[in-house]
């Protein structure tokens, strides 16, 4: 049987998922700095991040291209090390 795998990054990750990658990944002030929005800088939380986010498309756009430069990023430093 063949299955069909989905060549988009986003596929299957959710926005929690997603954000919490980026804080892993950049802390939240260096995300403050790399997408300027309010629930990066000011008291941020997973949660305030979500409820903005879900309903500010533009932020949410910017955060998942942010996300998968970092996949990439983070592909390109691996095949590097080997």
């Amino acid at each position: 049987m063949d299955q069909h795998v989905s060549k988009d990054p986003l596929h299957g990750v959710t926005l929690e998922n997603i954000i919490k990658n980026l804080i892993e990944y950049y802390g939240w002030e260096e995300l403050g700095k790399l997408i300027p929005i309010r629930c990066f800088d000011t008291d941020p939380s997973i949660t305030s991040s979500l409820k903005f986010l879900r309903k500010t498309p533009w932020a949410r756009t910017k955060v998942e291209r942010l996300y998968i430069s970092t996949l990439k990023k983070e592909i390109t430093d691996e095949e590097e090390e080997n």
